[in-house]
């Protein structure tokens, strides 16, 4: 399993010419890597006087958080396996026009199928992004930077997440599950880039004043 890697081991497998991990899996880990900085700071504000008013809502976002890191985490493999499935779709004969028949039906659910791993992906991000948003405003300020750079990673996860859908349905005939999960995914899109920002900017003001 690539989740079972250490870093070194999967970063050097991803830099290989082996086809996964990929883009996907990369999304996947950002996002688990985003979702532990807020994780973190929830961590090392809990406990702490000055913010005992936020106590008993941080101590709800670190158990979502924690659901969050353990679903981004089982998607980097996720994603390896839909690819499989796609892979074998394109070996498949075209000979004959059947065969042409079967192919192209293989290879549209197969590509159909594969564009949920990475929609999980954007969604999985994008939830962890809600919460680091909120982290901005009641995280502990001495950790306030690290909730910068995990919307940072997060609002990258979400469009990197995008991307790989994307590829995806560039392959698929079906116009209207092209249409309709291009509006719901570039939905999530305006989305990550608006929580990411205005959190940035929440945390720049905080850092700076």
């Amino acid at each position: 399993m690539l989740v079972e890697k250490n870093i070194r081991e999967f970063i050097e497998v991803l830099a290989s010419k082996e086809p996964v991990p990929g883009g996907g899996g990369a999304a996947a880990l950002a996002g688990a890597i985003g979702n532990a900085l807020g994780s973190m700071v929830g961590n090392l504000t809990v406990g702490k006087e000055k913010y005992k008013d936020v106590e008993q809502e941080i101590i709800k976002i670190l158990e979502e958080e924690k659901k969050l890191q353990e679903e981004l985490l089982s998607l980097i493999d996720e994603d390896a396996q839909v690819f499989s499935e796609v892979a074998k779709a394109y070996k498949l004969p075209k000979n004959t026009d059947e065969e042409k028949r079967k192919k192209e039906e293989a290879l549209n659910n197969a590509l159909k199928n594969a564009c949920q791993v990475p929609i999980k992906i954007m969604e999985k991000s994008l939830e962890a992004l809600k919460l680091q948003r909120r982290l901005a405003e009641i995280g502990s300020k001495l950790a306030i930077s690290d909730v910068g750079v995990g919307a940072l990673i997060l609002k990258a996860a979400v469009l990197s997440g995008y991307l790989n859908v994307i590829i995806n349905l560039n392959g698929i005939k079906d116009e209207e599950f092209v249409k309709k999960t291009n509006e719901y995914t570039e939905k999530m899109c305006r989305e990550a880039e608006k929580l990411a920002d205005e959190a940035y900017k929440i945390v720049m003001e905080k850092l700076k004043g």
